[in-house]
């Protein structure tokens, strides 16, 4: 036996995994694919009439918008990305150590609340306009001309200004893990630092930018509160005005199987991307020698990687900062104590159950590696790329079935009304969550995982013990760390969560998230504000965690 084979642990596991593991790992699957399902099911048993009106009035308007703002989020984020990640791997500047980490604060700021602070910041009494009025001695807006903000424009500078991290990240892994041989082989010819991108580092890292502007595609299609709030419909908002405002759920689901085939076409783009992800080089071979840029060129690379900090975090940031404290006893409240517990307990349990799933998923794939159970694994952690607002319809059509079959049943057998349950409660919002967020958890496990020697579980079945009593005694006490970052991942992605959130959400039950929505939908930011700063603030562990990690990478 080869030494490959002694650690691999498809060959060591394949046959003593147990069943009841692979057919948890079905249920987990089937569970949350269960959404999806009930999503296709519903589309093609309601009334086609609707769609046709739907077709007719606003799915071309829709359709049209979500294409523009897909395609300049993706251009923009590409272009933004790509070049500050460039710029920070190839090129020693003023702050450059510090900015590669500050670059991707971005991440920490809601698409939703970057829209509300800069709605504020550039209204007509924001101020910027007063200053400009000031500046310019005008009197009314009639006097000059300004870009609005609430528009498709505004739209697209909000959240490519929010997630140009995603291709950040992505390509400066590639750009680090690139190496100096191709790079400093193509200067020796003769080829400039321009050259060398567009002819070596760019095609070598282009399936990591794809994947990179996949996942902000995704986030785009998953927004809601910002859409609303600049007023761009978009087929996200779309489906949740048909189901809300004209009280059409087999309309929005029709709408909502007609995102998801758009979806998968996502899905299939990033797994394809994945799959072609080779580098020509390793990280053995050594960085690339960063060339120092003096004068003119070393300022202009620190003002290039400064401004999608400032414009994607400390604008927002600061602008609801100083709403905020002007508000201080609201962070005393009994209404956002309230909201601040909810959010705890929703995200709580949300965080727990994903990481139980995540882990029946990761040492099922672990412990009997077939192409089923691999399957199974990436079937359950679809969610990630569905939009809230479509997976809320999903888990709304099912509970409220089961609510309805089980209310029917006590009340014919004992004259007793068990009500909305399930998709009355916090339960659908647990429901939700955990299928959208299972995927980090999932990969956060499997993570840990792979740092693990196959021999632990080898040794763990020579002393008899059984794949449950190995992966209790000898497996999850070397694997805390990653488990803790899957739970604290989903709990906080969670508290942000705001699309599915509203749809889902019982009478008088506020999140965090929702009550940044209630306040700003009634144009009451200042008083959104004080919510808002917890959220970012709890939105910055992660990202600090991602940044500390890139700094030990150098």
């Amino acid at each position: 036996m080869s030494a490959t084979e002694i650690n691999t642990p498809t060959r060591i596991f394949r046959r003593i995994a147990p069943a009841p593991l692979t057919l948890a790992a079905g249920a987990i699957a089937a569970l949350m694919l269960l959404p999806l399902a009930a999503i296709v099911w519903l589309a093609f048993t309601s009334d086609l009439s609707s769609l046709a009106h739907l077709a007719t009035t606003v799915l071309p308007s829709a359709a049209r918008r979500t294409f523009w703002l897909l395609l300049l989020n993706g251009l923009i984020t590409g272009v933004v990305g790509v070049m500050t990640a460039w710029l920070v791997v190839s090129f020693d500047f003023p702050f450059r150590r510090l900015l590669s980490s500050l670059l991707v604060l971005p991440l920490a700021m809601p698409i939703y609340l970057a829209a509300y602070a800069f709605g504020e910041f550039l209204d007509f009494t924001g101020p910027v306009q007063t200053l400009y009025r000031a500046l310019f001695g005008f009197q009314s807006a009639r006097d000059y001309y300004f870009p609005d903000i609430r528009s498709l424009g505004g739209a697209v500078l909000v959240m490519s200004a929010v997630l140009y991290p995603y291709v950040y990240l992505t390509a400066r892994a590639v750009f680090a893990m690139q190496g100096r041989n191709a790079a400093e082989v193509a200067r020796t010819l003769g080829a400039g630092r321009w050259r060398v991108l567009r002819r070596v580092q760019f095609p070598m890292a282009r399936p990591a930018i794809i994947v990179g502007v996949t996942l902000v595609l995704m986030e785009s299609l998953n927004d809601i509160g910002a859409v609303q709030y600049l007023g761009v419909n978009t087929l996200t908002f779309s489906i949740y005005e048909t189901w809300l405002n004209r009280g059409d759920l087999g309309g929005a689901a029709q709408l909502s199987a007609i995102m998801l085939v758009f979806v998968l076409g996502l899905i299939l783009l990033e797994r394809l991307a994945r799959r072609n992800q080779r580098y020509a080089t390793s990280r053995a071979s050594g960085e690339a020698a960063r060339q120092r840029l003096t004068g003119a060129k070393a300022a202009l690379a620190t003002l290039s990687c400064t401004i999608p900090v400032v414009i994607g975090f400390l604008v927002p940031a600061l602008v609801l900062l100083d709403f905020a404290l002007k508000r201080l006893d609201d962070f005393a409240s009994a209404r956002l104590l309230e909201a601040l517990m909810t959010s705890i307990t929703v995200s709580g349990l949300a965080a727990i159950v994903a990481v139980i799933f995540g882990l029946t998923l990761a040492y099922a794939v672990r412990s009997y590696a077939s192409p089923r159970t691999r399957s199974l694994a990436r079937l359950a952690s679809l969610g990630y790329a569905i939009p809230g607002t479509v997976l809320a319809i999903g888990v709304l059509i099912p509970l409220a079935g089961l609510d309805n079959w089980t209310d029917g049943l006590m009340r014919s057998s004992f004259g007793i009304s068990t009500g909305l349950v399930l998709s009355g409660s916090g339960f659908a919002i647990v429901y939700a969550c955990t299928a959208r967020f299972l995927a980090m958890a999932e990969g956060s496990v499997d993570s840990g995982f792979q740092k693990l020697s196959p021999n632990l579980d080898m040794a763990a079945r020579t002393l008899g013990r059984t794949p449950l009593k190995a992966l209790f005694s000898v497996l999850l006490p070397n694997m805390r760390p990653a488990l803790l970052t899957a739970a604290l991942l989903v709990f906080i992605e969670t508290l942000k969560e705001l699309s599915a959130t509203i749809l889902l959400r019982p009478f008088n039950f506020n999140t965090l998230a929702t009550l940044v929505y209630e306040d700003a939908s009634r144009a009451e930011v200042e008083s959104a504000s004080v919510p808002a700063i917890i959220i970012i603030l709890a939105g910055l562990i992660p990202v600090l965690l991602v940044s500390r990690s890139m700094d030990r990478r150098g």
